[in-house]
């Protein structure tokens, strides 16, 4: 990750922890769920958190496995997250760590279950990423949940989020389609075993300023919410009242992965 790039999201981040651990959409939901019924974690697992945030999949996984280790690029971010499950008590197995997605401080083979949840789209190289947490999974045990943002498949209607994105939040990079996806973690020695995707509903109002949008910034973005077209609309489900942004839905994509080794690395 690019060294100007990467203090950029530890600006924005550390600016911003707060929003994001307090914000209950991170809690739980479906994807969770989802993710719980196909890693199987057991009490032998040891996990790995990738770009932990909030620490709510942390805490989530910790009662079902050995330990956790939450890493996140942005220090502030840990302590908040640490504070957090810490007020939320009830697990002991959970270890914070900074670290760099792309280039992990971990020998390989440490962990048998890695997640990442809503975070690789800030990912400047993601096809590094996911060598990276090929290298630290354990052979023919090892196996990784992604949740992150899907891509639009239809070019306008992509071009309007990764745009809406990027007037929100300065270190998004790229978001991906399914089929981008599967690809990136196919060549990166994975075996993609299951797919899920999920419908997500935000509060556009907490959503925006969870970024640290000020009120200048914010009418923009609602402006160009309202100035999309109607395909737009529909396929985001946009809900308007008075010239105001209401709440929108996207759509997060789930990928089950495993490394069974049967392909040279």
């Amino acid at each position: 990750m690019p060294k100007d790039f990467k203090n950029k999201v530890r600006e924005q981040f550390s600016r911003t922890a707060e929003g994001y651990v307090r914000d209950s959409g991170f809690s739980g939901g479906p994807d969770l769920e989802k993710a719980l019924e196909l890693l199987k974690p057991t009490t032998d697992d040891l996990v790995l958190d990738i770009a932990c945030g909030g620490g709510h999949t942390a805490l989530f996984f910790a009662p079902h496995v050995r330990s956790v280790v939450a890493s996140d690029l942005t220090m502030q971010m840990l302590k908040k997250a640490q504070e957090y499950i810490s007020e939320e008590g009830g697990v002991e197995n959970v270890t914070f760590r900074e670290a760099d997605a792309e280039d992990l401080p971990f020998p390989a083979g440490a962990f048998t279950m890695l997640t990442c949840r809503i975070a690789p789209h800030h990912f400047t190289d993601v096809p590094r990423a996911l060598r990276e947490f090929h290298r630290v999974l354990r052979r023919h045990v090892g196996r990784m949940a992604i949740i992150d943002t899907l891509l639009p498949e239809d070019p306008e209607i992509a071009d309007f989020y990764q745009s809406m994105e990027m007037m929100r939040d300065p270190t998004h990079v790229q978001a991906h389609t399914e089929k981008e996806w599967i690809e990136m973690v196919t060549d990166a020695n994975f075996t993609v075993q299951e797919t899920a995707i999920f419908s997500k509903t935000h509060e556009f109002g907490p959503w925006a300023r969870r970024a640290g949008l000020d009120g200048n910034r914010l009418a923009e973005l609602n402006q160009y919410f309202i100035d999309a077209p109607m395909k737009v609309h529909d396929y985001f489900e946009i809900e308007t009242f008075a010239g105001e942004v209401e709440s929108y839905t996207d759509r997060k994509l789930l990928i089950f992965a495993t490394r069974d080794d049967k392909k040279a690395n």
